[in-house]
């Protein structure tokens, strides 16, 4: 739900502005992946087979958006946990089994 609020945000500021704009869209924080396996644990109430193991070459040890500029430039901020957003994965998912197919007709 928050990201389809700030692409749209986003629209609304092009039509005051040239040339190329570019905003991260995000939370603004970092989360590990076992914070969100146990975060779609809690949303789903099934438990998700891991095992932990050392980080491969190559993988970034952090990353998150900075979202200041989307901030200050359009006013969109998430607003939405990272379990609230696993609930509605898992709420997607339930209502989706087979995954998304668009009708073609």
């Amino acid at each position: 739900m928050d990201l389809a609020g700030g692409p749209l945000c986003a629209l609304h500021a092009l039509i005051d502005r040239r040339g190329v704009n570019i905003w991260n869209l995000g939370t603004g924080h970092g989360h590990s992946v076992i914070e969100v396996v146990q975060a779609f644990e809690k949303a789903s109430g099934q438990a998700v087979p891991y095992r932990l193991e050392s980080r491969r070459a190559g993988d970034v040890a952090t990353c998150w958006a900075d979202v200041s500029l989307a901030e200050q430039e359009l006013g969109w901020k998430s607003r939405r946990s990272l379990v609230d957003m696993m609930v509605d994965i898992w709420r997607w998912q339930q209502q989706n089994p087979e995954g998304y197919s668009p009708s073609l007709s």
